[in-house]
């Protein structure tokens, strides 16, 4: 593939660009409003950019908004505390910039609309998941003025790439490759020309999280369906620590990248997941910096640009061109076909959705990949392919499974409730993949399993790992004298 950028430039492609509705600007506007929810960052983000030359072109101030609320759309208190790290971060940044960044508390459609009133022009970000789209298309439908959605959070913007929810990396690759070149752009920010600390908003304040947290009713440790889930002490939310994180992983462990991807042993990834979740770090940025990295190596770079852009991308266009990403009925027919024929099969083990959230499998592999989601809100790709494959093997219908899954994806993992992770779930039961040798319980549909693993990475290793990463953030020992024939199975 062709990663060679054009010359550094300002202007944001059109493409990126969507207005949501028909209305004329408000020129007796007091500002330009952007309301932030999905980039959430104050550089590299096309979306304030734009808000930027919108505001200099109609002689205003420019407005960035927050909207704080309680559960967003299913967090917990882990996700919510990672984010307003990164959020309390974009407003320092944006008063060196002279740009007013206010924080209030409501909900997005809610707020927004309320500032909408006194705007000239409306901004907001882009995200692909059903509620991301439900409030932006109530602003759209309800405001008088303009409501301009930017895309800043993929390389190639999704309907550039494809107008159709793709079957296979295999078949939007190509798509993607073909134009990845033109988006590789460095977006330099652009001055505001009146400056806008000046603007009566009132903020909330974000020097104590927990109390934030605490008012939202977010509660802490953990539980059962409902109850809170605490912070986690091994990562920290904003772009200055995704930027420096990533720049760590460029200089001591790039180059092992191809080789060690599959191996969750080692640690040589660069946990960008959470980051691009929240959109405190641009995959542009990113792209770019693997690209000209002097330790990267084709093969490195070539396998980051692959994950990062082709299969996130590819996860992107499963939610945006579905509302039903987090449904069991968005597998494939063929995979619905072979696990309804094969449903009533005897399983070896088969847990309940506690069990499994608590790990208390058979299996200390599984076991340790749900202690490291569970306690660093983080898990090594590789192993979460296994965890998934797992629990279709260990619960009674491949329905049951499915749901589990969900909700641990969305109670836990700091890059839950996200197209990566869903789409990683419906992989798991057969979305972008074919069929394979036919099996009890999974049909056609992948198996995995321990001797896999320890064909393909060393499993004991990991788990001395996870033991090691529990230990540092002040979890529990591990119990790893548990037999085959565990009081859990059936």
């Amino acid at each position: 593939m062709s990663l060679k950028s054009p010359k550094s430039t300002q202007t944001i492609d059109a493409t990126r660009i969507k207005p949501l509705n028909d209305q004329e600007p408000n020129t007796k506007g007091d500002f330009v409003l952007y309301s932030m929810e999905s980039s959430n960052r104050a550089e590299d983000n096309h979306a304030l950019e734009y808000a930027v030359q919108r505001a200099n072109d109609l002689k205003k101030r420019l407005l960035v908004l927050w909207p704080l609320f309680g559960d967003d759309f299913g967090s917990r208190r882990r996700q919510k505390h990672f984010l307003l790290q990164g959020v309390r971060e974009v407003g320092e940044t944006l008063k060196e910039r002279k740009i007013k960044f206010a924080v209030q508390t409501g909900g997005q459609a809610e707020k927004t609309l309320e500032f909408a009133k006194h705007a000239a022009l409306v901004v907001v970000d882009r995200g692909y998941l059903r509620h991301h789209t439900a409030w932006r298309d109530k602003v759209a439908s309800e405001a008088d003025v303009p409501v301009v959605e930017v895309e800043s959070d993929v390389v190639v913007p999704i309907e550039t790439a494809s107008d159709k929810r793709e079957h296979a990396a295999r078949t939007i690759r190509p798509k993607i490759t073909k134009r990845i070149g033109d988006y590789l752009v460095e977006l330099r920010a652009t001055p505001i020309d009146q400056d806008s600390l000046n603007l009566s908003v009132d903020s909330v304040p974000l020097d104590d999280l927990d109390a934030v947290c605490d008012s939202l009713q977010l509660r802490k440790g953990f539980g059962g369906e409902g109850e809170g889930v605490g912070p986690v002490s091994l990562f920290a939310g904003g772009a200055d620590e995704a930027k420096r994180l990533f720049r760590v992983f460029l200089k001591d462990r790039f180059k092992y990248y191809s080789a060690h991807r599959n191996q969750p042993q080692t640690s040589d990834c660069s946990y960008m997941s959470m980051y691009l979740h929240f959109g405190m770090v641009s995959p542009v940025w990113l792209a770019m910096q693997a690209r000209d990295a002097a330790v990267g190596g084709k093969e490195n770079v070539d396998d980051f640009i692959e994950e990062l852009v082709v299969r996130r991308e590819l996860a992107i266009n499963f939610c945006a061109f579905g509302d039903n990403y987090d449904d069991y009925d968005a597998i494939p027919d063929f995979a619905k076909k072979t696990l309804d024929e094969h449903q009533d099969d005897e399983r070896e083990h088969v847990y309940t959705a506690q069990q499994l959230e608590d790990a208390q499998t058979h299996d200390p592999y599984w076991n340790a990949a749900m202690r490291e989601m569970r306690y660093t809100g983080y898990m090594h790709n590789y192993m979460r392919m296994y965890w998934g494959k797992k629990v279709i093997e260990w619960t009674k219908t491949p329905q049951y499974a499915f749901k589990t899954l969900v909700h641990l994806n969305d109670k836990y993992f700091l890059d839950g409730r996200d197209p990566n992770s869903y789409t990683g779930v419906s992989w798991c039961f057969g979305t972008h993949d074919r069929g394979w040798t036919e099996r009890d319980v999974f049909g056609k549909v992948r198996y995995m399993n321990a001797n896999g693993l320890k064909r393909k990475c060393d499993p004991e290793v990991y788990v001395e790992k996870v033991d090691a990463l529990v230990r540092q953030v002040g979890g529990p020992a591990a119990d790893h004298s548990r037999e085959e024939d565990s009081l859990f199975s059936a």
